[in-house]
């Protein structure tokens, strides 16, 4: 039995990606080892089907904690045995790219991100140009890899030549029986920036309906803090982090989904988050934006209304849309069975497989 190692820069408690690409893993007869790291407000890990590990580190954030992750995880790797090498995302990758190579074992990379695009990456232009320089050393000598979406498969062939076969981030199709709907407007993901969080809770004085956002991030407090000075407060609600299987029932209740990024990097821009797919797992329309991935999409399949900017003048007038038209509702939210059915994960899960067993020659 062919063991792979993943790696990510998380505690792995709401990786949802790679819950599905893991469990996929084992279930095609492999076993699977996941690497993440133990946050100080961490939560015990659910069993799952694949092996958990996660590093205790002294630093929790900043280049202190990039250097000990890969240094710690080098250690790690290089003391046990595995057949193949996933470093999720390049701030992963390093300590992979040399073990593997070391060893003489495949080396896989799954690109969540265009990494050296990212907002918080583009707005250091020191800090970008080291991971650029990284990149570009690394890149263009691992030969698996794929990604989330058609765009940034596209930017990364370009930028390192190699093929990039894309995996989208999908959920996994279920029969369950529809859910009665509430009549509350979810955001559900990290509260960080270029997330329009800011204008959406803005919005809301134009909306009547509340707010539900479930997640946290590095803004959490700032958007708390903004929040209570709001004339409408008390219709914009925090939950915090919720588990993946709860957040599903807590998604399919909602009436519309939110999904929005400012164009700050070229990663944001070419982005297809995995919370677009929720939304349509969950049969709810969603206002999200105007970029290539969602309007290819949109195009195919009608599940969303689309904006170019995010303004809290446009995010109401969306909004106030699907509440108030029930014709543009009902049309958009029939839509997402279509959708569904062609965008889930037993269709992604076949291609995943499929290309782990080209990655073993």
């Amino acid at each position: 039995m062919k063991h792979i190692v993943c790696t990510v820069t998380n505690d792995l408690t709401y990786d949802q990606r790679m819950d599905r690409i893991c469990t996929s893993l084992t279930k095609a007869g492999y076993f699977v080892t996941l690497i993440g790291f133990v946050k100080t407000d961490s939560i015990d890990t659910l069993q799952k089907p694949y092996a958990q590990v996660r590093l205790r580190l002294m630093f929790k954030k900043g280049k202190l904690f990039y250097l000990e992750y890969n240094f710690r995880l080098f250690w790690y790797l290089l003391f046990r045995r595995f057949d193949i090498y996933n470093g999720i995302d390049l701030d992963t990758l390093l300590p992979v790219f040399v073990v593997a190579k070391l060893k003489r074992k495949p080396i896989v990379h799954d690109a969540h991100e265009y990494f050296t695009e990212l907002p918080e990456i583009v707005d250091r232009p020191v800090i970008q140009r080291a991971w650029k320089w990284l990149a570009k050393r690394i890149l263009p000598h691992v030969k698996n890899n794929y990604t989330v979406g058609e765009a940034i498969a596209t930017a990364l062939q370009d930028s390192y030549k190699n093929v990039y076969h894309v995996i989208r981030n999908v959920p996994v199709l279920n029969g369950n029986a529809p859910i009665e709907k509430g009549d509350y407007i979810l955001y559900q993901g990290a509260l960080n920036k270029g997330r329009g969080l800011e204008a959406l809770m803005q919005a809301m004085q134009m909306v009547d309906a509340p707010l539900y956002i479930a997640g946290e991030g590095d803004l959490s407090d700032k958007l708390r803090n903004m929040a209570a000075t709001l004339p409408h407060a008390n219709n914009i609600v925090f939950l915090g982090y919720i588990r993946p299987d709860e957040l599903k029932t807590f998604t399919a209740k909602a009436k519309i989904g939110i999904n929005f990024v400012e164009p700050l990097g070229l990663s944001y821009y070419y982005s297809l988050s995995n919370k677009f797919f929720d939304y349509i797992h969950a049969g709810i329309p969603q206002v999200t934006m105007d970029f290539p991935e969602y309007k290819r999409l949109n195009d195919l399949f009608n599940i969303a209304l689309l904006i170019d900017e995010i303004t809290p003048e446009k995010i109401a007038a969306a909004l106030n849309t699907l509440l108030n038209d029930a014709v543009v509702y009902n049309k958009l939210a029939a839509n997402t069975q279509a959708a569904k059915r062609e965008l889930n994960w037993q269709r992604e899960e076949e291609k995943l497989v499929k290309l782990y067993r080209q990655f073993e020659k």
